[in-house]
């Protein structure tokens, strides 16, 4: 399958469905002990320090409390990470009022090199994605590597603004546990829902 897909193909695919193909360039062979680590539940999440959209130190320590939907992609994709951003903005948008207080998203970036902080931010705001509780994460290479290597990301850059990654998007309970995890371009969006809801409705 091409790393690139067809604007005809992202435009049919974006309105909250997530595309279903049955590989993609963002799943390199990872090792067994990363595939572990990325599929990994009812375990501690790793616990990071990281610079967000706004060029500030995000640690992830003040996430505790909260819901957390985490997953890793890079502003230059063409691929799934624009469809996957477009649907959980849309999935934002229905929980924020019920939820927004009790629920964080975290996208990491795997591609340091072009996502600046200011690259970043323009990228969550041509998807409408509110930074009240979405924050976009970059930093220096070695503390990346440490945050993929935690959650069991393989990245590859293939060259400036092309980078092959592991596709996962992991929930964090309030106690900092991951709880559910989505790898790949298979799952739906309605059962990240149903699964973020069976948090959220916990006492």
């Amino acid at each position: 399958m091409t790393f690139a897909h067809s604007n005809k193909l992202c435009a049919g695919l974006l309105v909250f469905t997530l595309w279903a193909g049955a590989a993609s360039a963002h799943d390199e062979e990872p090792s067994r002990n990363a595939l572990k680590r990325a599929a990994a539940v009812d375990v501690k999440a790793p616990e990071f320090v990281l610079i967000d959209q706004d060029n500030r130190r995000f640690d992830s320590a003040k996430l505790r409390g909260r819901v957390v939907v985490l997953n890793f992609i890079f502003t230059t994709c063409t691929d799934v990470c624009p469809l996957f951003t477009a649907n959980l903005v849309q999935l934002q948008r229905r929980l924020n009022g019920p939820h927004g207080g009790e629920l964080f998203f975290v996208s990491v970036t795997t591609d340091p090199e072009v996502d600046s902080p200011k690259v970043l931010k323009a990228y969550a705001q041509r998807h409408g994605a509110d930074l009240t509780n979405w924050a976009f994460l970059t930093g220096s290479e070695g503390q990346l590597r440490e945050v993929w290597k935690g959650f069991g990301i393989t990245v590859i850059r293939k060259a400036r603004g092309l980078v092959q990654h592991t596709s996962l998007t992991t929930v964090i309970d309030v106690k900092g546990v991951r709880r559910f995890n989505y790898l790949g371009e298979k799952w739906r969006t309605e059962k990240l829902e149903k699964d973020l809801l069976s948090l959220l409705r916990k006492p």
